[in-house]
């Protein structure tokens, strides 16, 4: 993600980033209300639609509206259907579908409350009182955006003398199953939290090579991993955990590797001004209202944990994604 821009915002900018908030709540709503799938190769009046989704007529009209305004919906003779774009993206069921989506509309609230984090210097949210049911989605949202871009970080690895993985807070298990499609010699263990590891198994049981899987329950900042692993991955990681947090992480996770092996950070890098990447930048605004203690970091930062480990090989990737690999060998 750019910058928004260079060095001057005009007023009519201004006021579009200022109100960015009403697109966005449509879609959410849209997507929550189900109306993209309900329209999946139909053509519905606004009563019928309305129906479907058991709302008000004529608040569903200026729902469905609004919609083809934005280009998400189409409307002929007072009829509504879906764009190209939403039947591919917006539609339950579609290989291409953005459940992420759910999660961002969890964030919803907790957004608004930045404002008092701001003030606080912490979040308000209580993420100890997590339900099951915003595990499942948050695991849910991080696996449909993950797919991508595991292939791609897999291709971005050199993981020929790799033989067992460590994939850390491995979530859906998706990282890990890309990097064994890639090398079918590699084999895995994901660690993660013990009310995750049923969910991760339940994206790995169809996984062809599924065999090649195996889980350790715990918290990844009080427990043992064990050891002698060839790779040890943390994606999307470092960014829940404060500086002295990943500092430990680190060093524990050079205890469990193998000489010659690799630790690799997957997440945002940010400069030393902390205000490019744009997306890391908001990404920090989005731990300090949703997380205790997350924030992004600056590549000085991940080199200085690198080399309080040990480490005196440290190198960085950048990724097409605003994401970047930092990696650590072990002497």
């Amino acid at each position: 993600m750019s910058s928004i821009a260079n060095d001057v915002l005009d007023q009519n900018k201004i006021l579009e980033l200022a109100n960015g908030f009403q697109v966005s709540r449509i879609i959410l709503t849209a997507l929550e209300l189900n109306v993209f799938t309900i329209l999946d190769k139909r053509l519905l009046p606004s009563s019928e639609t309305a129906k479907q989704i058991n709302c008000d007529e004529h608040a569903a009209e200026r729902l469905l509206n609004a919609l083809v305004s934005l280009g998400f919906l189409k409307k002929l003779h007072g009829k509504f259907y879906n764009t190209d774009a939403a039947s591919l993206h917006l539609v339950k069921g579609s290989p291409d579908f953005l459940g992420g989506l759910f999660h961002t509309n969890e964030l919803w609230n907790s957004w608004g409350t930045l404002t008092n984090a701001v003030k606080k210097g912490a979040s308000f949210c209580q993420n100890d009182d997590l339900n099951n049911n915003c595990t499942d989605m948050f695991i849910y949202a991080t696996h449909s955006r993950a797919v991508k871009e595991a292939k791609i970080l897999a291709m971005l690895l050199n993981l020929t003398s790799a033989k067992i993985m460590l994939d850390v807070g491995g979530g859906s298990g998706v990282y890990s199953m890309r990097m064994i499609e890639h090398n079918p010699e590699l084999n895995a263990v994901i660690f993660d939290l013990p009310n995750v590891i049923p969910l991760t198994k339940n994206y790995v049981d169809s996984f062809s090579l599924k065999e090649k899987i195996n889980y350790i329950e715990g918290n990844y900042l009080t427990d043992d991993f064990e050891s002698s692993y060839d790779l040890i991955l943390l994606s999307d990681v470092v960014h829940i955990n404060n500086y002295e947090q990943n500092l430990n992480l680190i060093k524990k996770c050079e205890r469990a590797l193998n000489r010659g092996g690799q630790i690799v950070i997957k997440d945002w890098v940010m400069n030393e001004n902390r205000t490019d990447p744009l997306g890391g930048a908001l990404f920090a605004l989005n731990l300090l209202v949703s997380t205790k203690c997350g924030d992004t970091y600056t590549e000085k930062e991940i080199r200085d944990w690198f080399a309080n480990a040990g480490f005196s090989k440290i190198e960085r990737i950048n990724s097409s994604y605003g994401w970047a690999l930092m990696i650590g060998t072990k002497n």
